[in-house]
């Protein structure tokens, strides 16, 4: 099968990652950033399959431009970390088929070996295969899920685990305290959790914006975790120990599945 692909957002990050990856599979693959590549129009009119990776706040709108320029019989996917908002635009504004694509990895990495990939399908009963072979070809784990439940879950795996970073940062901030005062002080435990802070807090800002407005879950997750750090003050506040320890052997089921 002769397939073009063109990525919109092809330049740099994640968008790049997949250039350079498709490339190495062989696919003849033509790129479009802000500064330098392709038209995006035509790219979507000439490629067989095209996949958007343009930042999140202008995905929706890349997606509506490019998508009715589409084949019929090609494929139109996204990168995006939040996969509903994408796929309902995908499906509005293409005839062709779709795949809402999550890969939950950064450009850091050297391989997709052992990577999770989330695919959330819309209409795909002919590419769906072909992209699946390709990723698990080279060792990614697939996950399939609605894109709807795949929001759900991230709301937690990236909404709330960031928003958790955040604050903390905050608190230092306004401690004015910074991670060069904790030097030989930190435990294994901290110093992960300090190497996640300067990943979130100094590398793209803008992406870390964006999955915490961009999710409509995670506003619901956000009214619970006040909720809970509500309880854990007045408990902190009455040395309340027995009962912290009741709350910390009850969560013993969330890391043995529920059980």
């Amino acid at each position: 099968m002769d397939i073009r692909i063109g990525i919109i957002g092809g330049t740099s990050g994640t968008g790049k990652w997949f250039a350079d990856f498709l490339s190495r599979e062989g696919y003849q693959v033509e790129v479009s950033g802000r500064r330098e590549g392709g038209d995006p129009d035509r790219l979507a009119g000439t490629s067989t399959v095209v996949i958007i990776a343009v930042p999140m706040n202008v995905t929706e709108e890349t997606i509506l431009r490019v998508g009715p320029k589409m084949q019929e019989g090609a494929l139109l996917m996204d990168l995006t970390s939040v996969k509903e908002m994408p796929v309902k635009a995908m499906l509005r504004a293409a005839r062709c088929e779709v795949i809402g694509c999550h890969p939950l990895f950064g450009p850091n990495v050297d391989t997709i070996a052992g990577q999770n990939v989330v695919l959330c399908p819309g209409r795909a009963d002919r590419w769906l295969p072909w992209w699946k072979s390709l990723l698990q070809g080279q060792g990614a784990v697939i996950t399939e899920m609605p894109p709807r439940e795949h929001d759900r879950l991230m709301a937690v795996v990236q909404g709330l685990n960031h928003l958790n970073t955040l604050t903390l940062g905050m608190v230092m901030d306004k401690k004015n305290m910074s991670l060069r005062d904790l030097r030989g002080l930190t435990t294994p435990l901290f110093d992960a959790k300090a190497a996640i802070m300067q990943r979130v807090l100094g590398n793209n800002p803008a992406l870390y914006a964006d999955l915490l407005t961009q999710n409509d879950h995670l506003e619901e997750l956000v009214d619970l975790y006040e909720e809970n750090l509500r309880e854990l003050k007045i408990m902190i506040r009455g040395r309340d120990r027995e009962g912290l320890l009741g709350v910390l052997t009850e969560l013993k089921r969330v890391l043995a599945g529920g059980e």
